[in-house]
């Protein structure tokens, strides 16, 4: 199962993984966290599936922080890229976009991104 979320800011996409992390009955879900200048898009997929209850809880919490996203073709094909093992970096040159992290949940990723941010440019995403 994969959802795909657009955020308005970095501390929604804190809160998403923090409460995948608190969370016990979701098995090792893979977290993409893409930075983009109208926002912050983040994708969950699961290998293992998870029941309907949990699929509409997830979402219902989904939903209250941010909306659900159809990527273009071009944000398709990274993703794809990044399922069939193109590392982080490899994506970001070969499709120009801004991954900040991708794997299991990485909060340090986008706290990191985040503070060196705010050092440039004075506020935070």
């Amino acid at each position: 199962m994969e959802y795909i979320y657009f955020l308005a800011n970095a501390s929604l996409t804190l809160r998403i993984i923090d409460y995948l992390e608190g969370v016990t009955d979701f098995q090792y879900p893979c977290i993409t966290v893409m930075h983009r200048i109208t926002g912050w898009l983040i994708r969950i997929k699961f290998d293992l599936p998870i029941t309907s209850e949990q699929d509409k809880n997830f979402v219902a919490f989904l939903s209250e922080l941010g909306i659900k996203y159809e990527p273009e073709c071009d944000l398709k094909v990274v993703f794809e890229s990044l399922d069939y093992g193109q590392s982080r970096l490899e994506a970001m040159f070969r499709h120009k976009v801004l991954i900040v992290s991708h794997g299991h949940s990485e909060r340090a990723s986008v706290e990191d991104y985040c503070q060196k941010y705010q050092e440039r440019l004075g506020y935070c995403p």
